[in-house]
């Protein structure tokens, strides 16, 4: 059995549908909520794969949110050590600033919503999203985004307006703009999503079929270095 160490920010933002899919596919999870008093590791020893969720926080705020900056430490062991790691919205904001990048408020405004996932031609050719580069959407909910890539990243899709919306960060580690553990029940309990509810539950098949591949992808890469 692997074992995921799962960074989650806040009560709003819990593993989701990625955590249920894990978790039926025999992994264990590892869920720290530092904001509830969860101790942070100081590397990741005993865990096998490093996953950091959603947030409303931003990358930077490690003043008012201080385990933002040993998360960020995460990473970079990850990083360093070939351990697959995935960050999710504000987690792939993080992954990009503890890596080199630069994050900030998106001047084009929120992404909200569904949005196509706009997958650029060296998708296909990546070890966790090869096999999903085909016509998909995501749940969107963030102010920021990342401006720049650490050195070395390779995008791996692009929003819409123009946006980073994945890439692979580093060799072992990974970001997605978009909310792959998001389903009606998750979206529910954001701010300001009472418009795009009925949408999300209407899409629910849709973004199951669409995303549960990437969770199988993720596992499979964890258990090939397990």
């Amino acid at each position: 059995m692997v074992t995921l160490l799962v960074v989650q920010h806040e009560d709003e933002c819990p593993p989701g549908m990625l955590g249920r899919w894990w978790s039926d596919d025999g992994s264990r999870l590892d869920v720290r909520r530092p904001y509830a008093g969860d101790a942070l590791p100081a590397d990741l020893t005993g865990h096998d794969a490093l996953v950091v969720l959603g947030g409303h926080m931003g990358a930077e705020d490690d003043a008012t949110h201080p385990w933002l900056t040993p998360t960020k430490q995460l990473f970079r062991t990850a990083a360093g050590g070939g351990v697959p790691a995935l960050g999710v919205c504000l987690g792939h904001q993080v992954a990009a600033s503890a890596l080199g990048g630069r994050v900030t408020r998106n001047p084009a405004g929120s992404q909200t919503g569904l949005l196509r996932v706009g997958w650029e031609e060296a998708a296909a050719r990546d070890a966790l999203v090869g096999d999903l580069a085909t016509p998909r959407r995501g749940v969107h909910w963030n102010d920021d985004v990342v401006v720049e890539l650490p050195a070395g990243a390779v995008r791996l899709a692009t929003a819409p307006g123009g946006e980073v919306q994945a890439a692979r960060l580093a060799p072992s580690v990974w970001g997605v703009q978009w909310h792959p553990e998001a389903d009606v029940d998750v979206l529910a309990g954001w701010p300001g999503t009472t418009r795009a509810l009925d949408e999300v539950r209407a899409a629910g098949p849709e973004l199951a079929e669409s995303w549960r591949p990437l969770a199988a992808a993720f596992l499979a890469l964890v258990r090939a270095r397990a």
